[in-house]
C-alpha cells in the first residue's frame, strides 16, 4: 500500500455480484477502497470519472467482454493496471491479454495470496507511475541544470536507443525509476510495455514464479498457469528494482535469461524465448557484495554494461529552487493548496540542509510546508521552525537564529572552526582544504572572534 495512509482505489468489474461482494469483502480487509461495476459499459464510466489505481476485470460478461473493455481503455489512453479474471481461460487469452497490455491474469476459483500479491505491485507501480509524471514535466525530462544532473540527462540519452543492459546505482529518493522511466520512454521499445519488478517486495517462495512464471501444479497453490514478467516485457523493457536483494537461485535464472533470452517458467518442461530488455537498480554497492558472496559475480558483470549513478541532492543543492518550484506548481494545479511562494531566504536554508532521503524528502518537506507554514510567503524560519528534513541533523543553536543572516553568519563560524580543527588548527592548510585565500580566512577568524584554544 502506498505512505502517508494513502488508501489505493481498486475497480472490480464482474457481472456476477458473489464475485463483486466476495472480492470488496478481501480488498477492504487489506485497506482497499473498492469500486464496482456490473458490465463493461459501466466500467468504463467508472473508470473515466474515478480514475482508479488499478482494475480487477473479468473477461467473460455479457454484451461487452473484459479484452473489448481493455482494448478501449488503452485506446483511450488509460495506463493503469488491470488483472484479467476469467472462468475459461487458457493459454492463448492470457498472451493475448498481455499483448494488449494487461498487467496479470487469473484464472477462477481465485487464489487470494496471489491476487492480492499481483494487485499490490500493480497498484505500486501505478502510484510510481503517477509520481514520475508529477516529478517530470513533459517538456523539461529529469529536473535541475546542475551539471550533475546535466550528465546525467546526457548519459541516458546515451544509453537509451541501445537494448544493452543498464544498472542503475544510487541512494533511496534520487530517482533510479524515474531514470529507469527515461531510458524506456526514449528507446525504441518506448510503444511496447515497461515491467517493474520490486525483487524486495516479493517474499522469496514466489519470487520466480513472479519472474518467470509456472505450470499449473508446479508447487501447492500452482492452481492455474501463471505468465510470468519477463514473458510479459517481450519486445519491451523490464525494470528490476532493488536487484540487490536478489536470492541466489533467482540471480542464477535471471543470469541465463540475459545470456541466452531464455526463460525456464517453475515445472515447465522447456524454456521460452523472449527479447527483453533488461534495467535494474540498487542501492546497494553491488561490488561490496560480490565480495562478501552475496551476489554472483558473473550476473554483476552481466548487469554493469551500461551504469548510470543517480546523484544525491547534496551534490547538486542549485538544483534545489527548481525542484522546489516544480513541487510548488504541481500542489496548486492539483487543487487545495493556496498559492504561496518560497522567499530567496528559504531557497537558500532548503538549499543548506543535508537532505538524506534526497528528492523524496524535499518534496514531502515542501508539501509540509505548504500546508503548515503561515504567511503567504514561506521564509527561512519556517524552513527550520517545522520539524521535517534535516533538522535533526543541524546543531540546536542554528535553529534559534532570529534572521538569516545569523543563522548563515552562525553557520559559517562553525563550519571554519570544524574546518580548523580537521587541520590541527593550521590556518595555511584549512584555506587550502576550503579553497579561500588565507588572507580571508584571517578576516573570517576576526570577524567571528575565533581563537586558537589553549592546548590545540
Amino acid at each position: 500500500m502506498a505512505e502517508n495512509d494513502y488508501r489505493a482505489s481498486v475497480l472490480v468489474v464482474d457481472d456476477e455480484a458473489s464475485i463483486r461482494e466476495s472480492l470488496e469483502m478481501v480488498l477492504e480487509y487489506e485497506g482497499y477502497r473498492v469500486l464496482e461495476a456490473e458490465n463493461g459499459a459501466q466500467a468504463l464510466e467508472r473508470v473515466r470519472a474515478e480514475s482508479p489505481d488499478a482494475v480487477l476485470l473479468d473477461i467473460k460478461m455479457p454484451e461487452m467482454d473484459g479484452m473489448e473493455v481493455l482494448r478501449i481503455l488503452r485506446e483511450e489512453g488509460f495506463d493503469l493496471p488491470v488483472i484479467m479474471i476469467t472462468g475459461h481461460g487458457d493459454v492463448s487469452t492470457a498472451v493475448e491479454a498481455t499483448r494488449q497490455g494487461a498487467f496479470d491474469f487469473f484464472e477462477k476459483p481465485l487464489q487470494r495470496d496471489r491476487v492480492l500479491l499481483s494487485l499490490r505491485n500493480a497498484v505500486e507501480n501505478a502510484i510510481l507511475m503517477r509520481e514520475n509524471r508529477q516529478l517530470r514535466p513533459a517538456s523539461q525530462g529529469l529536473i535541475g541544470s546542475s551539471a550533475a544532473m546535466r550528465m546525467l540527462r546526457q548519459t541516458i540519452s546515451r544509453a537509451a536507443p541501445s537494448s544493452a543492459t543498464v544498472l542503475i546505482t544510487g541512494e533511496s529518493g534520487t530517482g533510479k525509476e524515474l531514470v529507469a522511466g527515461e531510458i524506456h520512454r526514449q528507446s525504441p521499445r518506448a510503444k511496447k510495455r515497461l515491467v517493474q519488478v520490486n525483487c524486495a517486495a516479493i517474499p522469496e517462495e514466489l519470487i520466480e514464479s513472479e519472474l518467470f512464471g509456472h505450470e499449473r501444479g508446479s508447487f501447492t497453490g500452482a492452481v492455474k498457469k501463471q505468465v510470468g514478467k519477463f514473458v510479459a516485457a517481450h519486445e519491451g523493457t523490464i525494470f528490476l528494482d532493488e536487484i540487490g536483494d536478489m536470492s541466489a537461485r533467482t540471480q542464477a535464472k535471471v543470469l541465463r535469461v540475459l545470456q541466452n533470452g531464455e526463460v525456464e517458467p517453475v515445472g515447465a518442461e522447456r524454456t521460452i524465448l523472449v527479447d527483453v530488455r533488461v534495467v535494474a537498480a540498487t542501492n546497494k554497492d553491488l561490488e561490496e557484495e560480490v565480495e562478501a558472496g552475496r551476489f554472483r559475480e558473473d550476473l554483476f558483470y552481466r548487469l554493469n554494461v551500461v551504469p548510470i549513478r543517480t546523484p544525491p541532492l547534496r551534490e547538486h543543492p542549485d538544483d534545489v529552487p527548481a525542484l522546489v518550484d516544480f513541487f510548488v506548481r504541481g500542489q496548486e494545479s492539483g487543487g487545495g493548496v493556496a498559492l504561496r511562494r518560497f522567499s530567496d531566504g528559504a531557497l537558500e536554508a532548503l538549499q543548506g540542509l543535508p537532505w538524506k532521503g534526497n528528492v523524496r524528502e524535499l518534496r514531502n518537506h515542501v508539501e509540509r510546508l505548504l500546508i503548515l507554514a503561515p504567511g503567504q510567503e514561506i521564509r527561512a524560519d519556517d524552513v527550520l521552525g517545522l520539524s521535517g528534513a534535516g533538522s535533526g541533523d543541524l546543531p540546536a543553536g542554528l535553529l534559534t537564529a532570529s534572521s538569516l543572516r545569523e543563522f548563515q553568519q552562525s553557520s559559517e563560524r562553525l563550519y571554519i572552526v570544524r574546518k580548523l580543527e580537521e587541520n590541527d588548527w593550521n590556518v595555511t592548510r584549512t584555506a587550502e582544504a576550503i579553497d579561500t585565500p588565507r588572507s580571508n580566512l584571517y578576516k573570517k577568524l576576526d570577524q567571528y572572534g575565533i581563537e586558537r584554544p589553549e592546548g590545540a
